[in-house]
């Protein structure tokens, strides 16, 4: 997905969220404030995603070898902190309301933004739709499922199949915008012609705080993942490991740590030990290694130990010798 897809959906929600946001507190809504803390969600996706793209570009330094990829996991983790403490302040309100019920709100007001939400809503989900179809129209050959290899037509089918993904993706997400918009809408109608029935807006509060723990959890569980140095959720450590027992001269498998820096870039290391009698062997190995877990495992970078099969562990590994005790 380019990257004025990102730009333009950026400047979209931004000004989304500042109508239905000041729409909502005008209105005295909490329903419209909390369906713009939905959207917040999406805005700070789209700045996450930004600035993913913007540190891919830096260079390492000497005192940050690995780069800054790990500022979109902390930078995630602010994010939905400040959408939890949004959130928690209009659950307070909302349960002030159910209680007390002394509250007044412009049903005209909450009709107008619910109903430009809606429209909002619609617009992008239309403009995503057609983007997701010129997207397959253009690029229409087929995607091989087997591994990748090191090829620019394989690097230039992955990225069409992952873009295509990711439009379709965000159009099924807007399309839930929508329907939480609709929900909004619906209550500011009730309210606007029944404001006896006001309770419906502090209802809507609770239901769409709801959606937005739901929408956020998983990214609270993948950054977590990621600063404990778990492997992605999408790898399979004993399919590496049987992968890797498959190359040539490969005796055992000494160690092997996968982590991601931040998501989809995973790393990972690892330390073989091959048969005696296969020095001559370990540059080609070395690379079979290195091409299993770059093109076939989509690593990010890896490091490749060799060292020959003895009956003890060499004394200089001392992490090998940890993680075998």
């Amino acid at each position: 997905v380019p990257r004025r897809y990102y730009l333009e959906s950026l400047m979209s929600y931004v000004l989304t969220f500042s109508t239905l946001f000041s729409g909502g507190y005008v209105a005295n809504s909490l329903a419209i404030m909390t369906d713009a803390l939905h959207m917040l969600t999406d805005l700070s996706g789209i700045i996450l995603t930004l600035l993913a793209l913007w540190l891919s570009a830096k260079s390492p330094t000497k005192r940050f070898t690995f780069g800054f990829h790990r500022l979109e996991v902390l930078s995630a983790i602010i994010s939905v902190l400040l959408v939890y403490i949004l959130m928690a302040f209009l659950l307070y309100e909302a349960v002030q309301r159910t209680i007390h019920m002394d509250y007044e709100i412009n049903g005209d007001i909450m009709l107008i933004t619910a109903a430009v939400g809606v429209a909002v809503n619609l617009i992008m989900g239309f403009l995503l739709n057609q983007s997701g179809h010129l997207h397959s129209h253009s690029h229409s050959h087929p995607h091989s499922h087997v591994p990748q290899s090191n090829s620019p037509n394989a690097a230039h089918s992955s990225s069409h199949g992952h873009s295509s993904l990711a439009v379709r993706a965000a159009f099924v997400h807007a399309l839930g915008d929508l329907v939480q918009s609709i929900g909004v809408l619906v209550a500011a109608y009730i309210i606007r012609f029944k404001p006896e029935y006001k309770i419906a807006d502090p209802i809507c509060t609770y239901v769409f705080s709801i959606l937005v723990v739901l929408t956020t959890v998983r990214i609270l569980c993948d950054t977590g993942v990621i600063i404990l140095e778990g492997v992605p959720r999408h790898l399979n450590v004993d399919r590496i490991k049987e992968d890797l027992m498959k190359i040539e001269d490969v005796y055992s498998i000494e160690d092997l740590n996968v982590w991601s820096l931040t998501a989809g870039k995973t790393t990972a290391i690892v330390h073989l030990q091959l048969v005696p009698g296969s020095s001559s062997k370990w540059e080609e190995v070395q690379s079979k290694a290195r091409h299993l877990l770059l093109n076939t495992f989509g690593m990010y970078k890896c490091s490749v130990q060799l060292q020959s099969y003895r009956q003890e562990i060499s004394k200089t590994c001392t992490s090998c010798q940890s993680s075998s005790a």
